[in-house]
Order: C-alpha cells, then structure tokens, then sequence
C-alpha cells in the first residue's frame, strides 16, 4: 500500500495529544475525551457524551522530518433528517504554528437524528485514511487539529521519519468552558472555531471544554475544571441554562456560586473571567426551552424557536437578559474576596449591531465569519498586557 515510502507507525499516546482529558482504548484505537471518566460517569445524557467526545480543540502535536504523514481515523458522522447535509468533519494541519493543509476523511460511523421525534440510528462504517505529503524536510512541529464537529477514534499514525513529542514551548495554558458556541457549532474547521482563533491569537494553549448543548453548571464538569491544570481560564455561561429551559432563577444563582466554588478549590487565583451569552434574539427576553421550527425543517433549513413567554419571567425562567445582570452581580460580589475573578458581557463579543451585519443563520449559531469576529474579540479583550486574563492589576 505504501510504496514511495518507508513508512514508521508510532502509537498514539497521551504525550502525542493535546487538548485532550482522558485517552479511551477501543476495538479500533483510541478514542479522545474532552471529560474524564469519572465524570462521564455522572451522566448518561446522549448529548453530552456526543459532545464531549467530539474533540473541539484536541491534536496531536509531535516533532518530526517528516515529509509525508498519514493518520487512519474512524469518524462518527450526524446526520438530521430533513435538514440539509452537514460538511464533512476537517483536519487542519500546522507546521510551525501556521496553518499549512486542510482535508477530510471517506467513511466513518453515522449518526442519523430526527429532531421531531428526539430518536436516533447508529449505523458503523470503515476507518478512513487522512494523508499530508509535500511538508518541509527539516525538524519541525506539527499539528493535526481534529474535527471539532465529529467523534474521531484514532486507528493509526504513520510518517516517513520518526516522531517525537513536542517540547513545551512555555505558552500560559488557557482552559475555557462554554457551550455549542465555544464548541465550534458552524466554524469553518478546527483552528477557526472562536477559542482557536482567540488562543492563537493571544498566543495562548488552548484547552477546550466547550460541549455543545451541555454547558448547564454540572457539578462534574466544575470539577473537571478544577482538576485540569491552567494558567488562564474562562467560563461563558447562560444559554444552554435558556435553551434547556433547566433551572430557575431561584436555583441558577447558587449553582453559579457552587460552580465557582469548586474551580476555586484546585485554582485559588488563576485569573478567572466569567463571560455571559452574546446576543441571541429569539431568547433576549423569552425564556426557553427551544425547538427546530417545524415549518422550516419541512422546508429543509434547520431554525429554532424560543417556545416559552416572556411573562414566565416573573415565575423565575430565565431569559438571557436575566443571566447577565445576575452573572454580572455575582461576580461584582465575588469579586470583592476574589481580585481575580472577572466579568465580560458576551454582547461586547458580538451585540445587536454585529447581529444585523451576520445574524445567526439559524437563529442560534454563529457562522464561520461570526466565529472569527468573536474570536478577535476575545483576544483583545482577554489577553496581552492590559488583558481581563492579564492577572492581577493594581
């Protein structure tokens, strides 16, 4: 099969990846993990289990002279019936740091969801090939970011000269935590979701626990939080809290207290910046849940719809209107014992006239121009000299 090279296949191993929280061994390789067992333990939610392992932010990162490289992947592709195809999932390749290929992978496992009924069909396929050729021949390092979007087991990694981890190259590790957006949702690939970009930006490490539909205060994924070593770390927090229609007014304020509460047990005073929704109109002041619209999913364009009302605020639903004023007295509370902690209104990362220059095509999630704008932001805001995650000021 591999004629033009001598090929080297090197184990995938924890020392190879980054992003990463816990490293499963399958039937077909190794499967990387955004939660760590115990945690995934906590929970048999479906979504949640699809979303953690999907590995937003996860490569494999290694030192070589390799001029060619393959990687044996098996995806798990979703599908939504009567929505349009989803893009396949994609690999980024950087040397050195700079974004030097992209491609994807044939095949794979698929995932077909109706969203009208809530069921599912799981149906297996083949591992596919992923191959970057043409790379530099000198020492250099190289990363293949996986697919944001796709469960991904690792079969097999193959070069044309040996591999070696990477050294630590002495960047500030920044842990986020967030939901579908911070995930990735609709990003044009894995190194332009807006935590990437953001990362890159500030020059920063990026570990990302951003879980699509599944940022919702768990007590599990606190103490993954607090378990994970960091320099810098951030929690954007609110609409899964609407979209779930999950808790109460009554109940949000304390389990926000109890979640700080527990990442300050293993982070005391990391600079820590709690970041609430951005804009999102359908749920500015309507409570949730949410639900596709059914007229446009016939008509096969996915859209959601804020189905509570808006008087329900007075019972104590949430609303993302609601969450930022609490989140922003919280931490103005907090922080008079804590000089670390911070806050960001998620509309000064994309606000009411960023929302009429690219609304979110599906009335949910940003699209990949959104990603980037958000991501610049960040950085902006965040890191450097006079950042929010900058440390302590005087």
């Amino acid at each position: 099969m591999h004629t033009e090279h001598k090929w080297i296949t090197t184990p995938i191993t924890a020392d190879l990846l980054r992003g990463a929280l816990d490293l499963e061994r399958t039937a077909h390789g190794v499967l990387p993990h955004r939660l760590p067992a115990r945690a995934r333990a906590q929970c048999a939610d479906p979504q949640l289990a699809m979303a953690e392992s999907q590995p937003s932010g996860v490569r494999l990162v290694f030192r070589t002279r390799a001029t060619a490289v393959e990687l044996d992947s098996l995806p798990t592709k979703r599908v939504y019936v009567g929505a349009p195809p989803r893009p396949g999932g994609v690999y980024d390749l950087l040397v050195d740091g700079h974004l030097a290929d992209r491609a994807g992978v044939a095949g794979g496992n698929t995932l077909t969801i109706d969203l009208t009924t809530g069921t599912s069909d799981y149906r297996p396929g083949p591992a596919g090939t992923l191959r970057f050729a043409g790379l530099p021949d000198r020492d250099k390092d190289v990363e293949i970011w996986l697919p944001h979007n796709e469960t991904t087991e690792l079969v097999a990694l193959r070069t044309d000269a040996p591999v070696r981890p990477a050294p630590d190259r002495g960047r500030k590790v920044w842990l986020h935590h967030g939901s579908s957006i911070s995930h990735g949702s609709d990003a044009a690939g894995p190194t332009a979701t807006w935590p990437a970009l953001a990362a890159s930006l500030g020059g920063v490490e990026l570990v990302n626990l951003g879980l699509g539909g599944s940022a919702l205060l768990d007590p599990f994924t606190a103490r993954a939080l607090r378990d994970t070593p960091a320099d810098l770390i951030s929690l954007k927090i609110g609409i899964n809290l609407v979209n779930t229609d999950l808790m109460r007014l009554r109940a949000f304020t304390p389990a926000v207290h109890g979640f700080l509460d527990t990442i300050r047990e293993g982070h005391p005073s990391t600079p820590l910046l709690v970041v609430s929704p951005i804009l999102c109109p359908i749920h500015e002041d309507t409570p949730g849940p949410s639900a596709p619209d059914l007229t446009a999913l016939s008509a096969g364009h996915l859209l959601f719809r804020a189905m509570g009302d808006p008087a329900e605020r007075a019972s104590g639903k949430l609303t993302l209107g609601v969450i930022r004023d609490e989140l922003a007295r919280i931490v103005e509370q907090r922080a008079t014992e804590d000089p670390d902690l911070h806050y960001l209104d998620g509309r000064d990362l994309y606000g009411e006239a960023d929302s009429a220059e690219l609304p979110l095509p599906d009335q949910l999630h940003p699209d990949a121009a959104t990603h980037r704008r958000i991501g610049e932001r960040f950085a902006g805001l965040a890191f450097g000299a006079h950042g929010l995650l900058a440390g302590r000021r005087a």
